[in-house]
């Protein structure tokens, strides 16, 4: 086992996930001290971020915003503590949906249609432009905070309405209803690994918060039911979509599929939840890799500037 001196769980936070977070972190905690890692929870919460100098490398256990946007990790550059994850303007940009979206585009990669809303949108050209049913969800929240799904005309303005309470960016995405998965990272450099893809089936009527951590009806695929050729295809065109963005070290890049077959890239995860409803640790463990080998592995990839 390598000797990664004190390392601080960073769980909680201020964001609309908190809860999910410490719930995260506290397994993450428990997992590497029974790897024997001297590991302490550090919630910046209610600690001051200058309490972390004594510390020697951090896990990012820490989900949306002030904990996935890059302004933790720019606050752990500063002090010269390696992290987990990807790097300031990864993380910054993968929190952001709308950016997101514009540069997997300009790459080539499919994404769904999508319209920016705000208070002077023409909201029934926007509903016939995109069909229903569509997805109303703010840029840069994540678990599913704030999105509602639009299934009749005229009631975009109402779900724009409850997006924006989280978030002065909203997206109006178009449907997408062939099915929803999602691809694990893990890795760094050419070595970096796509796990296996994972098919997600809500009872709910989409992927909401409810289904992800309060349900035990959610059922998860994986393998994920595709053909191996069809599967490895979409799992290198995900690391792709997770390089194209200057992610690093570990994170999840979820994307739909239509009733055709072909595959939409949705939105990047670059502080992926570590809960027992979680899906990089089920991804991890039919590839062989258990709890407390995924968090070490995590762990040691931990960087600072890019460099390991």
């Amino acid at each position: 086992m390598t000797d990664f001196g004190k390392v601080a769980v960073l769980l909680g936070g201020k964001s609309a996930e908190r809860e999910v977070s410490l719930n995260s972190g506290a397994r993450v905690l428990a997992a590497l001290q029974r790897q024997g890692v001297d590991a302490q929870a550090f919630d910046p919460a209610e600690r001051k971020l200058d309490e972390l100098a004594v510390f020697d490398r951090a896990f990012i256990a820490l989900h949306g915003r002030y904990g996935e946007d890059g302004t933790i990790q720019g606050a752990l550059e500063l002090m010269h503590i390696p992290y987990t994850g990807s790097g300031v303007l990864a993380s910054a940009v993968g929190m952001d949906k709308w950016r997101t979206k514009l540069l997997w585009r300009s790459v080539g990669l499919a994404i769904p249609e999508f319209v920016m809303l705000d208070a002077h949108s023409d909201f029934d050209a926007v509903e016939k432009q995109l069909g229903l049913p569509l997805f109303v969800k703010p840029a840069c929240e994540g678990s599913s905070i704030g999105v509602s799904m639009v299934r009749h005309a005229g009631e975009l303005r109402a779900a724009w309405l409850a997006a924006a309470r989280h978030d002065s960016l909203v997206i109006a995405e178009q449907g997408v209803l062939g099915g929803e998965y999602t691809v694990a990272m893990i890795g760094e450099g050419d070595t970096m690994q796509a796990l296996p893809i994972i098919k997600i089936e809500p009872a709910t009527e989409f992927y909401d918060y409810e289904a992800k951590y309060l349900r035990d009806d959610t059922s998860y695929r994986c393998p994920c039911g595709l053909s191996e050729s069809r599967e490895l295809e979409l799992r290198a065109q995900a690391l792709d979509a997770f390089r194209v963005l200057g992610c690093r070290g570990w994170g999840r890049v979820d994307f739909l599929m239509d009733e055709q077959g072909k595959a939409y890239f949705l939105e990047v995860n670059t502080s992926p939840g570590m809960t027992d409803h979680s899906l990089v640790p089920m991804a991890a463990r039919v590839a062989g890799i258990s709890y407390e080998q995924l968090v070490v592995r995590v762990l040691a990839l931990a960087t600072l500037g890019g460099k390991a």
